[in-house]
């Protein structure tokens, strides 16, 4: 198996490490600057609960150095897809599949979606549909990222929790690329189910992420705040029940209530969720993969949204205020 990583950063390091320990897949990782310069010279170093790993995995800085793959696993943030999926064509062939490990509402939601909508474009994280075309929705496995990493340094990894990455074919099915991936995955020590309804576990995800991480950038408030403080949590709370109608008139079903979620959140403790980290860092915010498409897809379905609106304005004018947009 030819797996490739694009965009070796926390995530895609954590599952490279992994997978190149195993030693039966052959991965290869696409990063730039100091940190490709670093695991091209030393190794990529994994540190975790399990102590300290060194893997050499074949790294590169461009697709064409790489060739075509089976895997393409993207790991980037969803702003940066529509130039980046130029890039990774020398990494398709006729089979490759994309394993989209990416936050938010994917480009390609609405690919083999039953209803009105099926076959509709996001706006908000593909604006002029170029990422459905060069990353066709075909050629996708949905995956929902549960673990938190960090690069602590250039070649290095530091996973702090979490071990499961679940998949799913968009059209629901059991397909061969996605068991073969699965069992990959679980050789290298993951869990990594496939679901046959994705977009369900896609949401409970997003339910915590919509709310979470938009009021953290506002408040510079870390989780155990935001979901202690009475009138944060009742945004909160607010923001996502109003996700929750969205999400449940295009079909989607939570297995748990609002306040689980919430509380679920609140048991990670002060932890700073990646859009704060990104603000505090100078860099883009995954602004309209987060929120922006929420409430994309509530005008979509007729649904009213006005927190998730108000937080969005006030949001965006946060993230161009700070040059994170």
């Amino acid at each position: 198996m030819r797996l490739c990583i694009f965009g070796a950063g926390a995530i895609g390091g954590l599952m490279a490490a992994r997978l190149a320990q195993k030693g039966d897949v052959d991965v290869t990782v696409i990063a730039r600057g100091p940190h490709l310069a670093a695991m091209q010279a030393n190794g990529l170093r994994l540190l975790g609960e399990g102590g300290e790993i060194v893997v050499r995995p074949r790294a590169v800085a461009s697709a064409e150095e790489a060739g075509p793959q089976d895997y393409v696993v993207v790991t980037l943030k969803a702003h940066s897809l529509p130039a980046a999926a130029r890039q990774m064509q020398p990494l398709l062939g006729p089979e490759t599949a994309i394993v989209a490990a990416v936050n938010g509402i994917p480009w390609w939601y609405f690919y083999k979606l039953p209803g009105p909508f099926e076959g509709r474009r996001v706006r908000s994280v593909d604006p002029d549909g170029s990422v459905w075309d060069l990353l066709h929705p075909s050629r996708v496995i949905g995956c929902i990222v549960y673990p938190a990493a960090e690069v602590t340094a250039p070649g290095v990894i530091e996973h702090t929790y979490g071990d499961r990455f679940t998949l799913g074919e968009p059209d629901g099915s059991r397909s061969e690329r996605a068991s073969r991936l699965s069992a990959a995955l679980v050789a290298a020590g993951f869990k990594a189910p496939v679901r046959p309804r994705i977009r369900d576990e896609l949401w409970v995800k997003l339910w915590g992420n919509m709310a979470f991480n938009p009021l953290s950038a506002l408040t510079t408030a870390t989780l155990d705040l935001i979901t202690g403080d009475p009138e944060l949590r009742a945004v909160c709370r607010e923001m996502m029940l109003e996700g929750q109608a969205v999400a449940e008139r295009l079909g989607v079903r939570f297995a748990i209530d609002v306040d689980k979620r919430i509380a679920g959140g609140a048991e990670v403790g002060a932890h700073r969720t990646s859009m704060l980290q990104d603000l505090e860092r100078g860099r883009p915010m995954e602004v309209d993969a987060l929120l922006g498409s929420v409430v994309e897809l509530a005008e979509m379905v007729e649904v009213p949204a006005p927190t998730c609106r108000t937080v969005l304005a006030l949001l965006r004018a946060r993230a161009r205020l700070a040059g994170c947009y």
